[in-house]
């Protein structure tokens, strides 16, 4: 069968079931969606339907992006636009087959909004939700409208038509065409794809290699899970080009094997397209053949490095060695090999697809085209998002995410990981875009950001991220296997209350000494939490050091709780939670915490009413209390 063939049967599949008598409902159930509880969504869905003897169609999508409204269904009744219901449970969605499948009424207090021509009263347009208008869907252009275990659904979007244009041309041309569009890696350090393929395409070898890298292991990073999940063909036909481009062979995979639903599409996906002639000998009647193979990873973060991927992938320990030679030199088995992250891939394939200049279109002059980001922490609308290269922090965070909870107030982001910096409020309106960025002590990274509030301690973030990275560290180099520990019992001390002020220009010494001097990225970003926070707040560093405070109330040993007598009420309640018997105190007596026996755990806090909220919590101070239980004066509540 030829692959116009495939193609035309793809998109009469495709027709069919957009003009289908039967209504369709889509189901985010991608691995977000499905912590969220999508599993018991689609059981009450399956069982409701068959007891009402509606006949559906229901589609298992990926996701996309409003993680904070998962579980996501979508209704798409024959001749109205498809509807998307965030935030369902298993009783909304039965109210929702009766409502508007049955009694035609699509809900409109439930809706975010509709997708496609028409529209409904009293609902938006989906792609006008405040957490969607600003993005720029090129990678997850399919992701939560299609099958993902469904080749033929990725076809009919125009899936592998950049495959049969790079086909159509010659090698150096479509590297000529990657170059032109300005993608840059999305991995982390940015470097020019092109430019990166042209290396190794131009290196002497007897075979070419070509690797994947979703090897994702920042803390709060989901983006490369979401688009395996979602769209792995968007994926794989990325590979496709590159391998044609660079004259390889052998493509890898390397997945870590937490993604057990990435790892089972990529696995599904890659027989289809065998089954279609889209890998082995001669893919589409060309003299081109390639093969893909997937290698699960074991979780080692340091193994998301180049280096230490092909280790692995070559059955050693996964340890960086020192470059040069680079990959595209020498890489597995010693021959020229290139390594792009999952991203980047997907981008390609959109490149070939759609048009260099449609591409180059978005972003800045040195950051073209989009990144996606796994928006997280501090924030009301949480997800993974696509934007424009070039976009401001400010936008991303109030536009995008909704803003900071509860209306407190920003105080940080973290971008790009473990690996990143520590943003403060005075740069929101950084451009974020690959200098920018990095003038600012930060980092691109894969795309982790992590957004922080006034209650967050700065010093514990970057204790967190720096423990984080120490114990992933392989230990190869002196400089990461014992600065990052030098530096972690600095901070340790600090937010213990045992830190001293030469302690900090110490921490600043030994961070720039890691970064200088370590093998890899892992050692030489490392540092980069620290000298961030050190760079924009050492005034919080200070009052732990100087006043043994924490501003945020986060570092346990520099805090302390206290009952007020004037508005305790002696209810009991505090005294009966707390776990070390820290509390005395009787029936109508003010309580009183007994602090050397206080284990700081916070009970009494969480669970005295609001009504009178007589326990606070304090850092650098001490409030004046009784030292034993005192009666409750009525008369000074002025009760009865």
């Amino acid at each position: 069968m030829t692959f116009e063939e495939i193609r035309s049967r793809a998109v009469a599949e495709w027709k069919a079931l957009e003009h289908s008598d039967k209504p369709r409902i889509l189901i985010g159930a991608a691995t977000c969606g499905r912590a969220a509880g999508a599993g018991v969504v689609i059981e009450a869905i399956e069982a409701e339907l068959a007891q009402r003897n509606i006949e559906a169609v229901i589609i298992q999508v990926g996701c996309i992006g409003l993680c904070y409204a998962e579980p996501v269904v979508d209704i798409i009744k024959p001749g109205r636009p498809r509807t998307c219901y965030g935030n369902v449970t298993p009783e909304i969605a039965v109210e929702l087959i009766n409502d508007y499948l049955l009694k035609d009424n699509p809900r409109p207090d439930l809706a975010l909004g509709t997708v496609g021509e028409g529209s409904i009263d009293g609902i938006p347009r989906l792609f006008d939700h405040p957490m969607l208008k600003p993005q720029v869907r090129i990678v997850l252009r399919n992701c939560g409208s299609i099958d993902p275990e469904n080749i033929n659904h990725y076809i009919a979007n125009g899936g592998y038509s950049g495959l049969i244009k790079a086909l159509s041309m010659k090698p150096g041309d479509v590297i000529e065409e990657v170059k032109k569009s300005g993608l840059r890696g999305r991995g982390g350090a940015g470097f020019p794809t092109g430019r990166k393929w042209e290396f190794c395409r131009n290196a002497p070898g007897k075979e070419r290699y070509l690797i994947c890298n979703a090897d994702e292991g920042d803390p709060g990073a989901f983006m490369n899970r979401s688009l395996l999940e979602g769209d792995p063909h968007a994926v794989l036909e990325g590979m496709l080009i590159g391998a044609y481009a660079m004259g390889a062979t052998q493509g890898y995979i390397y997945c870590r094997a937490e993604y057990p639903l990435a790892l089972k599409r990529l696995n599904l996906a890659l027989k289809q397209m065998e089954e279609y002639g889209l890998l082995g000998d001669n893919i589409m009647g060309s003299d081109f053949s390639f093969r893909i193979k997937i290698q699960e990873g074991a979780g080692a973060f340091v193994c998301g490095e180049e280096t230490a991927m092909m280790a692995s992938i070559e059955g050693r320990r996964g340890m960086p060695r020192s470059r040069p030679p680079f990959p595209a030199q020498s890489g597995l088995w010693g021959q020229p090999t290139n390594i792009n992250n999952v991203e980047t891939w997907g981008q390609v394939s959109a490149i070939l697809q759609r048009g260099v200049e449609w591409f180059a279109g978005y972003g800045t002059q040195g950051s073209k085209g989009t990144k996606t980001f796994a928006l997280a922490g501090k924030v009301n609308r949480t997800g993974l998002i696509e934007v424009p290269m070039g976009i401001t922090l400010r936008e991303i965070v109030y536009d995008v995410g909704g803003g900071i909870p509860g209306d407190k107030r920003f105080k940080a982001i973290q971008t790009g990981g473990p690996s990143g910096g520590v943003l403060p409020a005075s740069l929101l309106d950084l451009p974020v875009d690959y200098e920018s960025l990095t003038q600012a002590g930060a980092i691109m990274g894969s795309g982790g950001m992590i957004v922080t509030d006034e209650d967050t301690c700065i010093v514990d973030i970057a204790r967190y991220f720096l423990s984080f990275t120490q114990a992933e560290s392989c230990g190869k180099c002196v400089p990461c296997r014992l600065g990052t520990k030098q530096m972690l019992d600095i901070l340790e001390d600090i937010c213990n209350g045992r830190g001293k002020m030469e302690a900090l220009d110490l921490l600043g010494g030994l961070a720039e000494d890691v970064r200088a001097g370590s093998l890899c990225a892992l050692g030489g970003t490392a540092p980069n939490p620290v000298l961030t926070s050190l760079r924009y707040f050492r005034d919080e560093y200070e009052a732990h050091i100087k006043e043994r405070r924490c501003p945020a109330l986060v570092c346990q040993p520099l805090v302390s709780y206290y009952i007020l007598p004037e508005k305790c009420e002696g209810c009991g309640i505090c005294l009966r939670a707390c776990p070390p018997e820290a509390i005395k105190g009787g029936k109508r007596m003010v309580h009183v915490i007994d602090q050397s026996k206080c284990i700081k755990c916070n009970v009494c806090l969480e669970v005295c009413p609001t009504r009178f909220s007589a326990v606070v919590k304090v850092s650098g101070v001490e409030i004046p209390v009784p030292e034993e239980p005192i009666p409750v004066i009525a008369e000074s509540r002025g009760r009865d």
